[in-house]
């Protein structure tokens, strides 16, 4: 292949020995001087060599031929990178360097199809460091002999890699950055309750910079109590994180009230309100009593929480639901479903079951098959719903889930959860009566005798302030976990008591400050139907 003198013709132009494209007009004239510059044009071109031509090009230039692609001409852009060939020089007889950066292969597509391929940013080491180029391999025709090459083509994208690099990693960290502003927002450690296990999980959706709305929490209210919530602010940013932020932190401030759900959710009904009234959040607030063995709950708007009972049975809850958070006139009420030991519940957002083109009640449906196949401690539940929903990182909006267990105590556990209950009739026998079930129930449970004494004392002090300010029905209700002594006296009317400072010529007033001295905590609450409980509680030693 002989490519030393290869001419290049403009467009329009012609050769020397050429006939002219139209007749000199006489006198000469515009078409003859066009005619006389065509003419020098061709004649300096026909002069180039394609070596000439080639040689001050600044892309990197190789021809090759045939299929072993032996070279017949580099540029010295190409020797500057690679180093130049000398003839006799084995390297002639070859490019290695662009076997190694898998361009031969390439070339063979090219001298087999007779199409040009193209790779894009290959990292090359240069004399001033490392480079990156785009190779285009573009097919030869065959000459008389039938021999065909390859022409290859490097174009210097150094710089915009690099700029895309830098693009990307700042991307990265801005993403980075966003997630751990998301998380922040969260509990950094769930609070663990005596009587439940919880675990929670959250997953950023896409792989843009916005934070998102999801939030979850649970919050230990005292008397074996606990609250649990979860919501969602729309939309994604920092506004949607604001109040995402705003609303877990008044949700922990009302429920420190200990009120029923639905005067939480009804609290934050106004707040969202305040805080922006553009954003629309749903919120699902609910409180697990263990006394009880029910999970009372109030919903703004937000999906039905799950529960699987001891069999197996997946539950949903469905009324009542109100409006999303931050509308306004409408008056929340609580609903309850029972979450007595053995049970499972899961808390969620809509990212866990929502998809394009389905009804939500299919996603429902899909979670509730999902969580009665799915066992384990909460934690592996929390895994194993993500995957049977089809979560990946891929996935395209933000996922909370909050999975609580009431656990079914037996064996050496059962000694160490405990109820005992007493009702109350009043009269002047009530109080000696409640001292007498006390001291037996906590002698029976082997506490040490300091803490039956104080328990004795707290009991006779609950006792006579429900008897004194309070109306029936009273009960008594001792109860025992591994990490606290709870006494908690329950009547009829709702006035909730307050700790005073009481004079010394008072009569009264010192019981509620006397249970503040002596216990770890204490409080009180409203309870349905127009009654109210006070309770305190004893950290048990280890």
């Amino acid at each position: 292949m002989n490519i030393t003198r290869w001419s290049v013709r403009l467009p329009g132009t012609q050769r020397r020995n050429a006939a002219p494209a139209e007749p000199p007009a006489p006198g000469g004239g515009v078409p003859a001087a066009r005619a006389e510059l065509a003419d020098e044009v061709t004649h300096v071109l026909d002069a180039l060599s394609v070596h000439d031509m080639l040689g001050q090009v600044p892309a990197l230039i190789a021809v090759t031929y045939g299929p072993a692609h032996r070279i017949g001409y580099v540029n010295d852009a190409y020797a500057d990178v690679f180093g130049p060939r000398k003839p006799g020089d084995p390297a002639r007889e070859a490019l290695p360097e662009l076997a190694e950066l898998g361009i031969l292969s390439l070339m063979d597509q090219v001298l087999r199809s007779g199409k040009p391929r193209t790779v894009k940013a290959r990292g090359v080491a240069t004399p001033s460091g490392q480079g990156y180029f785009t190779f285009t391999c573009t097919p030869i025709q065959a000459t008389a002999a039938g021999v065909g090459g390859v022409l290859v083509f490097a174009a210097d994208v150094t710089d915009q890699f690099q700029s895309a690099e830098r693009l990307r990693e700042s991307e990265r960290r801005v993403h980075d950055i966003a997630v751990t502003l998301q998380r922040s927002l969260l509990p950094q450690e769930l609070e663990q309750p005596d009587d439940l296990r919880v675990a929670a999980t959250y997953q950023p959706g896409g792989t843009d910079a916005a934070v998102g709305g999801d939030w979850y929490d649970v919050i230990t209210l005292g008397a074996g109590r606990t609250a649990l919530v979860i919501g969602d602010v729309m939309g994604r940013g920092v506004r949607a994180a604001a109040v995402m932020g705003q609303l877990r932190t008044a949700v922990r401030a009302y429920a420190r009230l200990d009120l029923p759900p639905h005067e939480v959710i009804q609290l934050l009904d106004g707040l969202a309100a305040e805080i922006d009234a553009t954003q629309i959040a749903t919120c699902v607030y609910a409180v697990h009593d263990p006394s009880e063995g029910r999970l009372s709950y109030a919903s703004a708007g937000h999906l039905p929480i799950l529960v699987r009972d001891a069999q197996g049975i997946v539950h949903r809850t469905d009324e009542p639901t109100g409006p999303p958070l931050g509308t306004g006139g409408w008056m929340h009420t609580s609903g309850s479903i029972p979450l007595g030991p053995g049970s499972t519940a899961v808390l969620y957002t809509d990212g866990l079951i929502e998809r394009r083109g389905e009804d939500i009640d299919e996603g429902v449906a899909s979670l509730m098959n999902a969580l009665a196949g799915a066992t384990g401690t909460p934690s592996v539940i929390c895994d194993r719903l993500l995957r049977a929903l089809g979560v990946t990182s891929e996935h395209d909006d933000d996922v909370a889930v909050l999975v609580l267990q009431y656990p079914d105590h037996e064996g050496a556990d059962s000694e160490l959860f405990r109820n005992a209950s007493l009702d109350l009739l009043g009269g002047i026998e009530a109080a000696p009566r409640a001292r007498a079930f006390a001291s037996g129930v906590l002698e029976t449970w082997r506490f040490p005798v300091e803490l039956v004494d104080l328990g004795v004392l707290a009991t006779s002090e609950l006792v006579a302030n429900s008897l004194q300010h309070g109306i029936p029905p009273m009960r008594l209700r001792l109860r025992r976990t591994d990490r606290r002594l709870i006494i908690e006296v329950t009547d009829g009317d709702d006035h909730l008591p307050r700790r005073r400072r009481a004079e010394p010529a008072d009569e009264s007033g010192r019981g509620i400050s006397i249970i503040a001295t002596v216990a770890s905590a204490w409080g009180s609450r409203r309870t349905p139907g127009g009654g109210k409980a006070v309770w305190c509680e004893f950290a048990l030693p280890r």
